[in-house]
């Protein structure tokens, strides 16, 4: 996920060639029945899960079930489903996948999280500090948790792409997403908390904040929202009656 390359070192005055690690980057066409549906750069490796992923939050496919085959090639997967006909609309482009995909976000069509999951914030904190480092630098970090402790992990140049891999991966293991946790290092925004409503994953949780659309929609489709985790202290931006114990104290 990482190569050497070619770079200046600057130390005050003084500068002297030298080498860093940076992140690999790919550009990859996912098809879709034969149709390009999507251009992305990510990060190198576990294709198969990312697409899956991608495909399952922007609602192409139901499941695992309606998948028939995944083909890697070079800068190119591509995905046949059950429904030949069925294809995404738009063709879109996703850059390093930090400003998401450019679905438009419906809340009106946005399905609703029913009550009854909830985790300690005790659970939070240590799902964090097991699988989200404390500063990534060059990538970001995606997790998935249940009862059992971390599902997945997985890393990416991009934080939507991140999810989509993790996501990817439940859906090709069958993995009850109503009684997980997903996790990240970087900015909860709306498009991420569309992607766990689109995989009713009850509660997202991150070290970074939380956008202003990304609350307002969460509040509004039972999805717990939670940034700044570090150490035993956390900000619940939505719905917090998902965390034990988290009801506010009267003032």
């Amino acid at each position: 996920m990482f190569r050497k390359i070619p770079c200046i070192r600057i130390d005050g005055s003084r500068r002297k060639p030298s080498e860093c690690n940076a992140a690999e980057e790919m550009v990859l066409a996912l098809f879709v029945n034969g149709r390009h549906t999507m251009t992305a750069t990510v990060s190198p490796g576990g294709l198969r899960e990312f697409a899956a992923g991608y495909l399952f939050t922007e609602q192409i496919i139901a499941g695992a079930g309606e998948i028939e085959s995944i083909r890697e090639e070079t800068n190119r997967i591509s995905v046949l489903t059950t429904n030949p006909f069925r294809t995404a609309g738009a063709k879109k482009t996703v850059l390093s996948g930090c400003g998401g995909s450019t679905s438009y976000i419906d809340t009106a069509k946005l399905p609703i999280i029913p009550p009854g999951f909830s985790l300690s914030a005790a659970a939070v904190t240590g799902f964090m500090e097991e699988a989200i480092p404390r500063a990534t630098g060059r990538i970001h970090t995606a997790a998935l948790a249940d009862a059992g402790g971390i599902v997945t992990r997985a890393e990416d140049i991009g934080r939507h792409n991140a999810l989509d891999r993790v996501i990817g991966h439940g859906v090709l293991s069958g993995v009850d997403f109503e009684t997980t946790c997903a996790l990240c290092s970087g900015v909860i925004s709306s498009e991420m908390v569309r992607k766990c409503l689109a995989a009713r994953i009850p509660v997202i949780a991150s070290r970074a904040d939380a956008t202003t659309l990304a609350a307002d929609i969460a509040r509004k489709t039972g999805l717990c929202v939670i940034g700044c985790v570090s150490g035993g202290g956390m900000a619940v931006y939505a719905n917090p009656e998902r965390l034990n114990g988290s009801t506010p104290s009267p003032e």
